[in-house]
């Protein structure tokens, strides 16, 4: 792994750092590149933007790792109260919401995250949207997939991740590409041990380009979740090849990294999904997305010791 990449890693778990990021002035404004806000109004204001630019959303209500069910059910409530507003305001054909498990009562009971899960699919069918459930680490891996085909018993369309940077991925890429099956495939941004995960970021690109070559090949409907721009370029130029239309399949990017090439790939007629991310739990989820590309850290010290 990158040293830097393990050091930002290491911080996002370190409870000194995070208050120091937390409480410096112009942290909050740097944050905004990232995140939309804390609250539903901010997250349905950037939903509201980029829907107007040609984009469609998946909105990620930060949280992960609740051991307490109180905490679960205010995280269930928030998107709730998000499907709802999606609903309202008219964008919930544009909008769908990307769920983890842990912040649903996972790490608890894997039992209270389905029933919790559920009601979020049901409010999202009821609104006329989707649910999407994140990948977290590896150790959840099996548990989520479970809960995963549980919901789909229910409500189809409920969308997978999987993450090439793990062994296992390329067969559960195989396994997940039926007709109707909504995959997210990205890289992955968890620190994982070489057991389980390629260490090598060049074996990480060759495994992408396999599960989305198998995925392409399916009869589902892969997301691809990517910056990297080799990785939009062959992902296009095999679904070309393969016969797959803009519409088939699309990519997704995350909010505040490369927002032009967003623009680009929708002006080409594809689908592009920004994943946005809100709530008050900011910190773990800036770690990570500084962790995946190195390069932000410096964007983001920059104008954390700036005085302007």
């Amino acid at each position: 792994m990158h040293p830097l990449r393990s050091l930002i890693l290491a911080a996002a778990g370190n409870d000194v750092i995070r208050r120091l990021v937390a409480t410096a002035p112009v942290s909050r404004d740097v944050v905004r590149r990232f995140v939309a806000g804390e609250t539903t109004a901010d997250a349905l204001e950037v939903t509201r933007s980029l829907v107007d630019q040609g984009l469609t959303v998946t909105l990620d209500y930060l949280g992960e790792d609740t051991t307490d069910k109180t905490l679960a059910e205010q995280t269930v409530q928030a998107y709730l109260e998000l499907l709802d507003g999606l609903h309202r305001d008219g964008l919930a054909k544009s909008a769908e919401v990307s769920v983890k498990l842990s912040a649903v009562g996972q790490a608890l009971d894997e039992r209270l995250a389905l029933e919790n899960a559920a009601r979020i699919c049901a409010k999202a069918a009821e609104c006329g949207t989707t649910v999407t459930l994140d990948m977290e680490d590896h150790t959840t891996t099996d548990s989520t997939l479970r809960v995963l085909a549980e919901l789909r018993g229910t409500w189809s369309w409920v969308g997978a991740v999987l993450q090439a940077y793990l062994h296992r991925t390329e067969g559960d890429c195989g396994r997940l590409a039926s007709e109707g099956s909504r995959v997210r495939l990205c890289k992955g941004a968890y620190a994982e041990p070489g057991e389980v995960a390629f260490p090598d970021p060049h074996d990480v690109d060759r495994s992408y380009v396999r599960c989305a070559n198998t995925l392409l090949r399916g009869d589902g409907f892969p997301m691809f979740a990517t910056h990297d721009p080799r990785l939009v370029e062959i992902v296009g130029s095999r679904a070309e090849s393969l016969g797959r239309k803009p519409g088939s399949f699309e990519f997704q990017m995350l909010y505040g990294i490369r927002p032009d090439e967003q623009l680009r790939l929708a002006a080409l007629g594809h689908t592009v999904r920004v994943y946005v991310p809100y709530g008050v739990q900011w910190y773990g989820y800036l770690m990570r997305r500084l962790a995946e590309r190195p390069a932000n850290t410096a964007f983001f010290l920059r104008a954390l010791v700036s005085r302007k």
